[in-house]
């Protein structure tokens, strides 16, 4: 889901954008949004925009500083296939078109889920560990799930031995993302073009680090 950057490319194309700065925030939306808008507005990045589509080819970084802090703001080419950069981030902002329904939300929301990025989520208070002999340990009941969902989960990662303590109320989702273990839980705001106040999701970035 990553291209590498080009190696004739200049510094900072691609992408792949090496992180850099005390957060980075990622902004992710359909063409035409105002993303390269609030990049060029906030930083002192020049990122290309247009009144046609896909005006950006690259994944675009510029920097801010507000508060003391450095926040890099992350401009995300218009391709829904690349949306996994978004892993990488602090926050994520999601940039609607006012004139469109929620769908385009939703649609964001539906493709950030498919490549493990969980939206204003906390990872489920799960442990399991491989041993030898073990079993299912619970402090709360389950009400979404059951103990025999769990094991032929387990089963079907080849985990007959470990130990499991659960500890919250959790779904049979939940359960599986933490057996994977490559989820990401990011916050999210999300935001309808145009921008009137960019000021909001940096202090909302600086409540959640």
């Amino acid at each position: 889901l990553l291209e590498p950057t080009s190696k004739s490319g200049g510094a900072g194309t691609g992408f792949d954008v090496q992180k850099s700065g005390d957060a980075r925030v990622a902004l992710i939306g359909f063409p035409s949004v105002g993303k390269s808008t609030l990049l060029s507005k906030c930083t002192h990045t020049q990122s290309e925009s247009a009144a046609y589509e896909f005006t950006t080819l690259t994944a675009i970084p510029g920097v801010l500083e507000y508060q003391g802090a450095r926040i890099q703001l992350l401009d995300l080419p218009e391709s829904l296939r690349v949306v996994a950069t978004a892993k990488t981030a602090d926050l994520i902002l999601i940039m609607l078109d006012a004139t469109k329904s929620e769908e385009q939300r939703r649609l964001l929301e539906i493709e950030l889920d498919a490549v493990g990025i969980r939206l204003n989520k906390k990872r489920p208070d799960v442990v399991f560990k491989r041993k030898t002999t073990g079993g299912i340990n619970k402090t709360v009941p389950l009400t979404k799930t059951d103990e025999k969902t769990i094991r032929t989960i387990l089963a079907s990662y080849k985990l007959h031995n470990c130990d499991v303590m659960i500890r919250e109320d959790i779904t049979t989702d939940e359960f599986i993302d933490v057996l994977i273990g490559t989820r990401k839980y990011i916050p999210c705001l999300c935001k309808r073009h145009p921008v009137s106040c960019w000021r909001t999701p940096l202090m909302f970035l600086g409540r959640c680090l």
